[in-house]
């Protein structure tokens, strides 16, 4: 049974008449064809009419549908299933809210490492619902370094509610281990491209963020918080999260806009988890085009590119 949000109730009662129509067409009673037609005909209608009119809160909505495909099903769709999963950070656990490893895409290798959430109860909790403790960013970072030994591209997948806030993450360094990311992933000698599949929260997010191209999913948020937290922290309550989620300009389109992005890969109509055959071939396509055009770069020039492009963002005085 498909999962619907609360502003997909019009298509929800159109399919639910479709399927309607369709048991009595089986039943052989009446030709229902004509009907199963005009009906298939209005929901699409209804459906672009409503995905090319979303707010800021109903994107947020869309990135965490629990139907969306994340990091592990990109992977295995664009490796064809040529992944080898590398574990641990050498140094305390293997953080199961991030996974990473090498994997071919059309003949080459590159070091894919992204957030991954849980499909279930039971694998969210194993997941740690894709907040990363230290140890994640340890090993995600350990893995970046293997790329950068073996001259491979990496691709991250972000997708996180924000790094894990317990005790014992601040215990063994979140923040440090979150900085000393941001500080390697701005001098690695290989293309980095970053990509936004789901939700994009604060330091959790920046972890595996630097790159040399950020792109967004059409459907996905990019935040120093979520909006939930912003409207408690502002309204002491949740109850004006719509209105927080404007004003954050989360959204794709804001950040492309606002140049903290380097471009928005669109998704199909109704999310990427109505298609997730074309999500996947358009990410795909994505990362080939930008690993060819950034491989040719010299060193040099790449990391000081990357670099300039992190320290002209935002508005300061010296």
């Amino acid at each position: 049974m498909p999962t619907y949000l609360d502003f997909e109730n019009p298509i929800k009662e159109l399919r639910e008449q479709l399927s309607k129509a369709a048991e009595i067409a089986d039943a052989g009673k009446v030709d229902t064809s004509k009907t199963v037609e005009e009906l298939e005909e209005k929901i699409k209608a209804t459906q672009k009419e409503i995905y090319s009119n979303l707010t800021a809160w109903q994107r947020v909505q869309v990135s965490r549908h629990p139907e969306r495909p994340y990091t592990l099903d990109y992977i295995e769709a664009i490796t064809n299933g040529n992944f080898i999963e590398l574990h641990g950070d050498r140094n305390f656990k293997d953080d199961k809210a991030i996974v990473g490893g090498f994997g071919d895409i059309d003949g080459k290798t590159h070091m894919l490492i992204g957030h991954q959430k849980g499909i279930n109860t039971k694998m969210r909790q194993y997941r740690n619902f894709g907040m990363a403790n230290p140890e994640g960013y340890r090993k995600a970072l350990r893995l970046m370094k293997l790329a950068e030994k073996f001259n491979k591209p990496i691709i991250t997948f972000i997708d996180t509610p924000g790094a894990y806030p317990g005790l014992e993450a601040e215990e063994r360094g979140q923040g440090e281990a979150i900085a000393r990311n941001l500080f390697e992933m701005a001098q690695l000698k290989v293309p980095v491209i970053c990509i936004v599949i789901g939700e994009g929260a604060s330091g959790g997010a920046l972890g595996i963020g630097i790159g040399d191209r950020v792109l967004m999913l059409e459907n996905t948020w990019y935040s120093v918080i979520s909006p939930e937290s912003c409207s408690s922290i502002l309204w002491r309550s949740w109850e004006h999260k719509e209105t927080a989620a404007g004003a954050l300009k989360l959204t794709a389109e804001d950040m492309k806009k606002n140049k903290l992005i380097d471009g928005i890969i669109s998704e199909p109509c109704g999310g990427a988890h109505s298609d997730r055959e074309q999500m996947f071939k358009s990410v795909k396509r994505e990362i080939k085009k930008w690993v060819t055009k950034l491989s040719g770069v010299k060193t040099e020039k790449l990391i000081q590119s990357r670099i300039d492009k992190f320290c002209d963002m935002g508005v300061y005085k010296s």
